[in-house]
């Protein structure tokens, strides 16, 4: 498979997208004027605690005031050294540094997947419920949140979520700090070795190397790119991050309450840090001033990767040289279409989106059966690309067509988590039922595609709907009513109705307008304009000699 990257930057925003054979497989935006808050670290002041939840509100500089659920603070650590859990997204296998440690062990399972997203295998641990062990043994023990925290308390935290429509920014006192081939956890003595790292040689030879360069203070997560480097460029990791953490500590020390004392790397940067790696055909970029910071980062963190970053001079604009611009207005549409001839619809909801399968075109050759699961594997594989490159997070349900054979939804269980590996994000999925039906949730950490590109409708208010043309001539009949009822006696009424709306009214609705100038005692006048919604109308007086 061909896999690149494309960056186009400009003083608006940043795109970025990864081509899997061509086709668009990730999708990232960051505007200038909302750069992206997920891994940014603050010296937060503690607004409400409130006990019926178990979470606090925290005020760090932004609009509103942060999320902090009770699981993801932890009260024995300082307010300005907070951390003894990994608050990142790697797919890892962890053990203590010492067996004497007291320190919990390290939870994997929930971190921001911009700081270390490209190392998840996110299905198999869920399927066997071992993340779910991991964490109950921290409910155990946790005191409740109003023994951990006071109002007006400073504590530093970490942006875990970004906020998302009515919701302020979710936050974790779980700290960690991303670099290239590690991801540091300051106070949780604790290691963990990616499982995408399979081989059992090169798991110990890494452990080994970073229990041996580690600081007596602090864990580290090896992530997938750190395979196959030297113990020389692991060092370089250590001593980067665990100096950052120093300054970090430091400036929180005489900065304000709601002072931002760490911000991740602009999107251009994080994709590199994160996606560039050896499976990475072709890194493109058209700007120079972004292509000269994308080089430096890369001759510093991965100078053999040099050669494969390359600056777009194009007269064409780079998204539609590699003709990504429709794929992105394709990834807006309710439906998409399959290879076969099926297509899926999908529906998001604040908290839930639904995704219907249906053959569509798609008739076959054999049986039913067969037709039926053909377009259900089909759908499957396109289900997760979608899911990634809408970045649709929460409760995901996925309507199959109705299968017959038990064999038949075994393939096609198995086809959606072999597809689900690839994701980033972490995802948990239940067997696929006897009606069709699959149930799985998906990390949510931004905004999807839709809300980041889209905005409400003010026609149909967000409701993806506009009243019908019948609709709106019946209720511009009505206000007719009502305006010639509640005001002074007049010669004539002026409706001012969308052209739709008003060619309806002296077509179908001619014998209505004559029934109601006779009722009423007026003469009705329609005038027509474009800048008039289908669903709206204005209502004026006027005398017969207007």
């Amino acid at each position: 498979m061909k896999r690149e990257i494309v960056i186009n930057a400009s003083a608006l925003e940043v795109r970025v997208a990864l081509l899997e054979d061509g086709t668009l497989g990730e999708f990232y935006l960051e505007r200038q004027h909302h750069q992206g808050l997920v891994g940014n670290i603050y010296k937060g002041k503690v607004t409400r605690v409130l006990p019926g939840m178990q979470a606090a509100f925290v005020d760090i500089g932004l609009e509103k005031a942060g999320f902090l659920h009770v699981s993801d603070y932890q009260t024995e650590v300082s307010a300005f050294g907070s951390v003894a859990e990994v608050t990142g997204e790697e797919d890892v296998e962890t053990e203590p540094m010492s067996e004497s440690e007291a320190v919990p062990p390290v939870i994997v399972d929930g971190v921001d997947p911009n700081l270390a997203s490209a190392e998840q295998e996110p299905s198999a641990e869920a399927a066997t419920g071992r993340g779910r062990r991991r964490r109950n043994t921290r409910h155990r023990t946790r005191l409740p949140i109003e023994q951990q925290l006071k109002r007006n308390q400073e504590i530093i935290v970490q942006v875990a979520k970004e906020p998302i429509g009515t919701k302020g920014a979710r936050l974790t006192s779980f700290i960690s700090l991303p670099g290239r081939h590690l991801v540091y956890t300051p106070t949780s003595n604790h290691i963990g070795i990616s499982r995408r790292i399979e081989s059992a040689e090169e798991r110990a030879r890494l452990r080994a190397a970073v229990r041996e360069l580690a600081p007596a203070q602090g864990g580290f997560i090896v992530r997938t790119a750190c395979e196959g480097v030297s113990k020389r460029e692991i060092q370089r990791d250590v001593a980067f991050l665990t100096k950052l953490w120093s300054s970090v500590v430091k400036l929180s020390e005489t900065s304000p309450p709601a002072a931002l004392l760490y911000s991740d790397l602009d999107v251009a940067l994080r994709v590199v840090r994160d996606l560039f790696a050896s499976e990475i055909d072709r890194l493109w970029c058209d700007d120079p001033e972004t292509y000269m910071r994308i080089v430096e980062f890369v001759q510093t963190y991965m100078p053999r990767l040099r050669s494969r970053a390359v600056l777009y001079e194009g007269d064409e604009p780079i998204f539609d040289h590699f003709r990504i611009e429709p794929q992105i207005e394709r990834a807006l549409e309710r439906k998409v279409w399959l290879k076969s001839g099926g297509y899926l619809v999908i529906d998001q909801a604040e908290a839930l989106t639904a995704i219907d399968v249906n053959t569509g075109r798609f008739v076959g050759k054999r049986n039913q059966d067969e037709t039926v699961l053909r377009t259900n594997l089909e759908a499957a594989e396109e289900v997760v690309r979608q899911l990634r490159l809408r970045n649709i997070g929460g409760i995901i349900i996925v309507d199959f067509i109705d299968m017959t054979r038990e064999a038949d939804r075994k393939r096609v269980t198995e086809s959606l988590s072999g597809a689900l590996r690839r994701d980033k994000a972490r995802t948990s999925m239940l067997k696929i039922s006897e009606l069709g039906l699959v149930q799985m949730t998906r990390k949510r950490t931004r905004e999807s595609l839709e809300e980041v590109l889209t905005e409400a409708c003010p026609r149909c208010q967000g409701r993806r709907v506009v009243k019908s043309v019948a609709s709106a001539a019946a209720e511009v009949m009505r206000g007719i009513q009502r305006a010639a009822g509640s005001r002074p006696r007049t010669d004539m009424l002026v409706a001012k109705v969308n052209p739709e709306v008003a060619r309806y009214l002296y077509d179908a609705g001619s014998r209505e307008l004559e029934r109601a100038e006779h009722r009423l005692g007026v003469k009705i006048v329609l005038r027509s304009a474009e800048s008039i919604e289908a669903g709206a109308f204005e209502l004026s007086q006027a005398t017969a000699a207007a």
